[in-house]
């Protein structure tokens, strides 16, 4: 990358104005488009898997709240990967902005939108997790399928709402003085003040107190988990040592994969963002790792359950990749669609 070369997503700390006013021929033009399209197929193909089989298991379980988040969640990171990446690659390939001004609006308020319901999707599921194992004695009056739906529809409401600030400043641009020709998609607000406010709400709201939820939930039913079963043989210990690893690997991915994106989001804001080959490729970097984040979820909450895999059986007839989980006579403290093994204590 030229680094005199401008880069309109810098002055207007978008996301996805990663275009150049002239046209680069370095290798990013087409590594990042491989590894977009990379991440676009592994995430389209997990996501879709999910949605396939929840969709048509029968069991009574399908209908679970766990799985009713799972499947929103599903949903939120494959309308991600299928409204952002392709764009964003192509960001990277050509020198102008092509999709015209209701692309321009759309994309980026979709990115917005997708993101927040994905985010407060692994909020729900955290607080239902905290209630199904801390207050599993208690009546499940309130883990019903009704009031699933009830926090599905307000993520979503919510998300709806906070993103059409996105909407209302994303803008068409043409004739700029160093690309008199070419038209770009920018974030345009007519007061600075106002978009470092809503920027900086976007990370409190999307970022840090959704991490700090989900730590102080899972931090809650570890100690539960540790306090409760204390007798227990040395399998019950290794099941309950890899629930715990299984929520640090949800912490992890969680914090790790939308950090960089923020960190840039606020460097643009209220530093000076270089334009640099080093700071080109943190700003591909935060992209993969944000759209790898649709990529892992489904492994993490679907394909390390054990209650995934039997409803897998059920659709499919492919045992090599889906290998029948053994049986055991068990009292299980149900961490279903949550942890690879469920914590458990010999009967």
């Amino acid at each position: 990358m030229d680094t005199d070369t401008l880069s309109p997503g810098n002055e207007s700390g978008s996301w996805a104005n990663a275009c150049s006013i002239e046209t680069s021929d370095g290798p990013e033009v087409v590594m990042v488009p491989v590894a977009f399209g990379l991440i676009f197929l592994l995430g389209m193909a997990g996501n879709a898997l999910v949605i396939v089989v929840l969709g048509r298991t029968k069991a009574k379980r399908a209908r679970s709240t766990t799985n009713i988040f799972i499947l929103n969640l599903s949903v939120a990171d494959l309308s991600f990967l299928l409204l952002c990446v392709p764009f964003q690659a192509t960001i990277y390939s050509l020198p102008e902005w092509i999709f015209g001004a209701l692309l321009c609006k759309l994309v980026h308020y979709s990115f917005t939108v997708t993101m927040l319901v994905s985010i407060f999707t692994l909020v729900t599921m955290s607080v239902d997790r905290y209630i199904a194992v801390v207050h599993s004695k208690r009546p499940p009056c309130n883990r019903n399928r009704r009031n699933a739906s009830v926090a599905v529809a307000g993520t979503w409401t919510l998300s709806l709402l906070t993103a059409l600030p996105v909407a209302r400043h994303q803008t068409l641009v043409s004739g700029y003085h160093r690309a008199p020709n070419c038209s770009f998609c920018w974030e345009v607000w007519e007061e600075d003040t106002l978009k470092q406010v809503y920027k900086v709400t976007i990370v409190i709201i999307g970022y840090l107190l959704p991490l700090l939820l989900i730590c102080c939930c899972y931090a809650k039913v570890l100690f539960h988990l540790h306090k409760k079963v204390r007798n227990m043989s040395k399998k019950s210990k290794r099941s309950k040592k890899k629930t715990a690893q299984t929520v640090m690997l949800v912490i992890a991915v969680f914090l790790l994969s939308w950090l960089p994106h923020h960190i840039i989001t606020m460097w643009v804001e209220f530093g000076i963002f270089p334009l640099t080959d080093a700071s080109f490729a943190f700003r591909i970097i935060s992209h993969c790792m944000a759209y790898g984040n649709s990529c892992i979820n489904p492994i993490i909450y679907a394909f390390l359950s054990e209650n995934f895999r039997k409803a897998c059986h059920q659709v499919f007839t492919c045992r090599f990749l889906f290998p029948r989980p053994i049986e055991e006579k068990v009292v299980r403290i149900r961490m279903e669609n949550f942890s690879a093994t469920p914590s458990t204590t010999n009967a």
